[in-house]
């Protein structure tokens, strides 16, 4: 809406009415959608099909940025592909493929899967394997500036005594370190240090670097390529419960030391685990549920819905039941959107109270109308 000259020269807006950008909150804390608002999301690193709890993820970044745009916030949004990692490698190995081909491959199935829950594509998909300059530069800025060092061809980054650990502790966060695969390796100064570049074996990717042919490890890929996006800073910074500790904690911990500037990101959105009897959605246990299975089966808005109607940090059980749930909901929602009267403000505040869907969407019931289609709108439904 455009702004008026007032009787004294000054360029004066019109008064706003209902919900603002300025009013959103998120991790219980204020953070006003001013500027030009930067998501950074960890995206997949591609080596097998998309499951209902990477999905959970990507959902709820997709409605932040949808909220944003309805609300006239310039959005930049980047979900990174991380196309070199030693798990990749592997599972290229036992595929007999190359690591770049299983990755191409995973990553449109990754994409069309997307698609199906309505997930637009982020304006920027950064992958590791084209950002390996990036991560010298920034492993050579941190033994420049004395927060990491070499032991035979391996750089390691030297963890703050401050490292935020999100609340687990020292047991915990070991368990975490292992469950990633993040194992003491020889020569690393303190349990707590991380390497940044690896010498590589003949069967592994390779790059050259002061410190010889090697490549990239996973904390310092995200690193570069976040840096390389957005610069410094995010205002939130995106992924699974399951990835604060290590994996956010460390990005954050490396760009803060190269670059000064803290905190990395204003705000952490961590979605909540997707559990499946009580046990984390996970390759290890054998207890995926796939994206692609449901979706043959169920509408993808339906898919979506399930996964946006709760508090986004919490953790959740997945059964089929949820999903029934979920279609009837869906059914619903559009019979109330034929209606008249509603108010979408209402809407609107619900989701700029912490994305509060579940809030959101009873207003959209009871109201109707308007309502209703401002929540089909905005939760794109």
């Amino acid at each position: 809406m455009p702004g008026v000259m007032g009787r004294e020269g000054r360029y004066a807006l019109p008064e706003q009415q209902g919900p603002r950008a300025a009013d959103f909150v998120l991790a219980g804390q204020p953070l006003p959608l001013t500027g030009t608002l930067r998501l950074y999301t960890c995206g997949i690193t591609p080596y097998d099909v998309t499951h209902l709890g990477h999905a959970a993820t990507f959902v709820w970044s997709d409605l932040l940025v949808s909220l944003a745009r309805r609300l006239e916030v310039k959005t930049v949004s980047s979900r990174n592909v991380t196309d070199v990692d030693d798990v990749l490698t592997a599972a290229a190995a036992r595929t007999a493929q190359h690591y770049d081909e299983l990755a191409a491959m995973q990553e449109f199935q990754f994409e069309r899967d997307m698609r199906e829950l309505s997930v637009a594509r982020p304006d920027l998909t950064p992958k590791a394997h084209a950002h390996i300059t990036q991560v010298v530069q920034l492993t050579d800025a941190l033994l420049r500036v004395g927060a990491a060092y070499v032991v035979d061809g391996t750089v390691f980054f030297r963890a703050p005594a401050d490292l935020d650990r999100h609340g687990l502790d020292e047991q915990q966060a070991m368990a975490a370190f292992a469950e990633f695969g993040d194992v003491a390796e020889d020569g690393r100064e303190d349990v707590w240090d991380v390497p940044l570049w690896k010498p590589s074996g003949d069967a592994d990717p390779a790059w050259p670097s002061p410190w010889g042919w090697g490549r990239p490890a996973w904390h310092v890929e995200c690193s570069a390529m976040a840096a390389t996006v957005f610069g410094a800073s995010v205002d939130v910074l995106a992924g699974g419960a399951d990835l604060a500790f290590p994996h956010h904690a460390y990005q954050a911990a490396i760009l803060e030391a190269a670059t000064g500037t803290r905190p990395f990101a204003r705000r952490q959105l961590h979605v909540g685990t997707v559990l499946v009897d009580g046990a984390k959605m996970a390759k290890s246990t054998g207890n995926l549920v796939l994206l692609r299975d449901l979706l043959a089966d169920h509408e993808g808005a339906a898919i979506r819905l399930m996964l946006l109607n709760r508090r986004w940090a919490d953790a959740w059980d997945y059964t089929p039941d949820a999903l029934a749930e979920a279609t009837d909901l869906l059914t619903r929602l559009r019979a109330a959107a034929a209606g008249s009267g509603g108010d979408a403000d209402r809407v609107h505040a619900a989701l700029l109270a912490d994305l509060d869907v579940p809030t959101a969407l009873a207003v959209a019931l009871d109201e109707g109308g308007e309502a209703a289609r401002t929540a089909l709108s905005v939760l794109k439904l």
